[in-house]
């Protein structure tokens, strides 16, 4: 059970960040069996499913390194990574029961939700500063979460779920921060578009 909670967490948790990236990653590790998914799941191992999910991560890699382009992504994200962290919180508990099934979408769609949002605000925050390595190093810093949270989803389920919740705290913190932050950013534009 621990492993199937890490692993709803951890696939809706990546989702607000790299939804591309997990996709290919979970799915090209299925397909050699180097992790067995549930049922509900072995669609990520599909070729069509991983060539589809390997061409986008590749685009969604250059998209993240390149300030204002990485928002404007972020942007269109919103409407996908929310609802993919959903079905594949989903897939991961593959409850049969509907009530089960609908709560775990719905925190998993809350989990990708919260994720983006940290993400996308943090990167519009960051995409206010005039020099591109900021941003790169950003980017690269969210990968290196991202696959080292796999990691210990797989290896640590009990670790990962840990630091999960620990992550899910800060980020009720960071948000309305963030919030505050991109408000203030809005209105001095606001100020010297008008002067």
């Amino acid at each position: 059970m621990i492993s199937h909670l890490a692993l709803a967490g951890r696939l809706s948790w990546a989702s607000g960040l790299r939804l591309y990236l997990t996709v290919f990653i979970v799915g090209l590790l299925a397909k050699f069996d180097y992790i067995h998914l549930p049922i509900s799941l072995d669609i990520l191992s599909n070729p069509i499913v991983l060539s589809l999910g390997g061409v986008l991560c590749i685009v969604e890699f250059l998209a993240d390194k390149i300030p204002y382009i990485d928002s404007a992504w972020d942007s269109i994200q919103t409407f996908i990574r929310i609802p993919a962290g959903a079905l594949l919180a989903m897939g991961a508990i593959n409850a049969s029961d509907p009530i089960i099934a609908t709560i775990v979408g719905l925190l998993g769609g809350s989990l990708a939700g919260a994720t983006h949002a940290t993400k996308a605000g943090s990167r519009a925050l960051i995409n206010t500063s005039p020099e591109p390595v900021s941003n790169i190093a950003a980017s690269f810093t969210e990968e290196s979460l991202l696959i080292t949270g796999g990691w210990l989803a797989l290896m640590h389920p009990g670790i990962f779920i840990g630091l999960l919740c620990g992550l899910i705290v800060l980020m009720i913190w960071l948000i309305p921060k963030l919030w505050r932050g991109i408000q203030s950013v809005l209105s001095n534009i606001g100020k010297i578009t008008r002067a």
